[in-house]
């Protein structure tokens, strides 16, 4: 089995541009791709998980997240950094559907199709949805606290296991906890 972390888009891996469909609107965040290279040395596969609800909406069309997804993996694999997978929930709120976070179905899927062990994995995202639904899906979770979070509701399933301002230190937690 497999060890993997899972990546939310839009403010965790890259910042947040609400709907962008734009790959040349596509900024990653600070310390992503040392940050991602050093986990993917240590074994650990690289998975992103997006909620993005801009699809249902009319906001764009799938072909258009396809050409962001291709965008990212491309600056990634430029930088030696291969992504293992890019899942995404093209439904909105109101849909009740099981792959929209803080719901753990995205994780599950990808653990299913990626033969992951979800108890040597973490999730990593900047609002409370995306630990929900790490935790929820067995993974240990790691909060960046990039100020995206407002709801701050804490629960069972919502507290993370870590709190960090970057992908730097959200790395380091990660890798001294997986030896």
């Amino acid at each position: 089995m497999n060890k993997a972390v899972f990546i939310d888009k839009d403010g965790t891996l890259i910042k947040n541009v609400p709907f962008n469909v734009k790959p040349d609107l596509i900024e990653f965040e600070d310390h992503a791709f040392e940050s991602l290279k050093k986990l993917q040395q240590a074994g650990f596969k690289l998975i992103v998980i997006s909620n993005q609800p801009g699809v249902t909406l009319g906001y764009f069309k799938e072909e258009d997240l396809k050409k962001v997804e291709e965008t990212i993996a491309d600056r990634l694999a430029e930088n030696d950094v291969l992504l293992d997978g890019f899942y995404y929930c093209p439904h909105s709120e109101n849909d009740n559907c099981d792959c929209r976070k803080p719901k753990p179905g995205l994780i599950l899927t990808a653990a299913k199709h990626n033969a992951i062990n979800l108890e040597k994995s973490w999730m990593v995202g900047d609002i409370l949805n995306d630990v929900e639904a790490g935790n929820s899906a067995g993974c240990k979770s790691i909060l960046l606290d990039n100020g995206n979070e407002t709801e701050w509701i804490w629960s069972q399933y919502r507290k993370p296991n870590y709190m960090v301002n970057n992908l730097k230190a959200a790395a380091e937690i990660i890798l001294l906890n997986s030896i």
